[in-house]
């Protein structure tokens, strides 16, 4: 039977050897590997499906490090993970649930069990249902409440209800169907809903509750406000015609006002952060239509069955998650930055943030014991070429070494005079730049006074990977999300940590529920320490 073991890493001969091999200074000197192995390139990068290319020989490795690494996924037993987590076992112990992301987008004839239970006719019915529904709006038979078909989709949601929809709708804005405008609202502060709600037609606006329990604080506070608003204008009775829930809370859902036949399910195996997948995906479907939601999980299940059934030593997840744990447990990196050089997937960045930092962000193991090695790393980033004049100087010339990694597709949806051309020649030069720098002397034979000279040296050696798409549509989309997944998923087995709960979110949410109260005079604040004391009083101070 599957099921993930609870090994410590440092504790294998594996981590042993890669200790030894960083103390010795192996794998460095991007210069001279690159001159005395002419077939580098070829070595280090893999390609995928012919849609995809990833890059990288431009790390601070060779054979007897990638050999170590792979051991040491070997001892971890990475596979055996991965099966118990395709295969619907419990491996989210602390909450006593399966993981399967992987179901949702399992476009083959193989049934998934949870339990016992087939969870596939399950999944293919709300898929059925989300694509009826979705051509009902884009052939306008769903109509509002004066008869007028849908030109607004409204998500409200948060966290993975909000960041994976987000991210995906601007990565696929080329296809977006005609007619239809997605907003996103997922912010409790008022300004989002207000400055979201004045760009709005009341009569041609459908808005999407999406929230599992249909009781998240932020969520139910905006949704609430919205419907007050279709209220006002439209009456109590439009609700049904301009409101729909993703949730399992049928109850709450109708006292909401939303006829339960307008409610769209999931499941407790669907992490939030894994969602977008499911019928959170509705927002994604209603944008680009539901043959480019399909195609979008095409893609992911592409990237899953390659994970799943490729050796260790040729999967790119497996690969790029053991690069990860070679800078941050042996190099002492704090860090990691995804570039992406295309505007589309500008919000990229910001969903692996949650993706990674929510699910790696551990400090005990799965025998709630302290961890004595670093976990997940600060992820962050920005679009290219901007990113290269705001924070580039110091990854090329600071004190601290930070892998990156450079996304990029061949073709450009706006191929607009010599632009792509120029974005894509700065991809291939901040790559090659940061592996290999520029010496002192180098530089003084440009004819740079000596004075100056040591302010021009770039030390090298800052690894990078390039992941270069032929082009960003659904299917690489997905693919693209799905290879990063499986990149935490494998770090998290390697860190023997729980990757699918996220306890840390929970204390605030506590303590925000005491302290409202006393900011509406129901209670007192008696029991607070003396900074949230201060801080409520000038508040309430501020606000009489």
């Amino acid at each position: 039977m599957s099921r993930m073991k609870d090994i410590s890493p440092v504790s294998t001969p594996a981590w042993q050897k890669l200790k030894t091999l960083y103390e010795k200074g192996a794998g460095r000197n991007l210069r001279r590997r690159f001159s005395e192995e002419p077939d580098r390139f070829t070595h280090y990068s893999l390609d995928f499906e012919g849609r995809m290319i990833v890059d990288f020989s431009k790390h601070l490795i060779d054979d007897e490090i990638f050999a170590a690494l792979m051991e040491l996924a070997q001892a971890c037993e990475v596979k055996g993970a991965t099966e118990a987590m395709f295969e619907g076992k419990i491996i989210n112990r602390t909450e006593g649930r399966a993981v399967l992301h992987t179901a949702l987008r399992n476009l083959s004839d193989t049934p998934v069990y949870v339990n016992g239970r087939d969870v596939m006719p399950d999944i293919q019915a709300v898929l059925k249902k989300m694509e009826l529904f979705c051509r009902d709006v884009h052939e306008q038979r769903w109509l509002g409440a004066t008869g007028k078909p849908v030109s607004h989709v409204v998500n409200i949601g948060i966290g993975g209800s909000d960041l994976g929809p987000v991210m995906v709708t601007e990565a696929l804005k080329p296809f977006w169907k005609e007619g239809i405008t997605p907003r996103f609202v997922s912010n409790v502060d008022g300004t989002h809903i207000t400055e979201t709600l004045k760009t709005l037609d009341p009569e041609t606006t459908l808005f999407i509750v999406a929230s599992k329990t249909f009781t998240t604080q932020e969520t139910m506070a905006n949704a609430q406000t919205a419907r007050a608003w279709l209220e006002e204008r439209l009456g109590k009775e439009a609700v049904k015609h301009h409101f729909v829930a993703v949730s399992t809370n049928k109850e709450a859902v109708e006292a909401f006002g939303i006829d339960p036949d307008n409610m769209f399910v999931f499941w407790d195996w669907v992490g939030g952060r894994y969602s977008l997948w499911s019928a959170i995906g509705l927002s994604i479907a209603l944008t680009v239509g539901f043959e480019n939601f399909m195609a979008l999980l095409r893609g992911a299940h592409a990237m899953d069955n390659h994970f799943r059934h490729t050796p260790l030593h040729q999967n790119i997840p497996v690969i790029l998650a053991m690069l990860g744990v070679w800078y941050r447990n042996f190099h002492g990196t704090a860090t990691h930055a995804v570039l992406p050089y295309d505007q589309y997937l500008h919000r990229f960045p910001a969903y692996l943030q949650q993706a990674d930092m929510e699910s790696n962000g551990k400090s005990v193991d799965r025998n709630g014991r302290p961890v004595t090695y670093q976990t997940g790393p600060v992820l962050w980033g920005e679009p290219g070429s901007n990113g290269q004049h705001a924070f580039y100087q110091l990854i090329h010339q600071g004190t601290q070494l930070i892998p990156c990694d450079f996304i990029a597709p061949a073709k450009s949806h706006n191929p607009v005079g010599e632009h792509h051309e120029i974005l894509l020649s700065n991809v291939f030069a901040q790559t090659r730049a940061l592996a290999f720098g520029k010496t002192l002397e180098e530089v003084l034979a440009e004819g740079t006074p000596p004075e100056l000279a040591p302010f021009k040296v770039f030390a090298g050696d800052r690894p990078t990977t390039t992941i270069l798409l032929d082009r960003v549509d659904p299917f690489t989309l997905g693919a693209l999300i799905a290879l990063y997944e499986h990149k935490i998923f494998t770090q998290g087995v390697i860190w023997n940590i729980y990757s699918f709960d996220q306890w840390g979110v929970e204390l605030g949410k506590e303590l925000a529920r005491e302290i409202l109260p006393v900011l509406r005079d129901e209670a007192q604040a008696d029991s607070f320490d003396a900074s949230t004391a201060g801080l409520i009083e000038r508040y309430k101070e501020w606000n009489r």
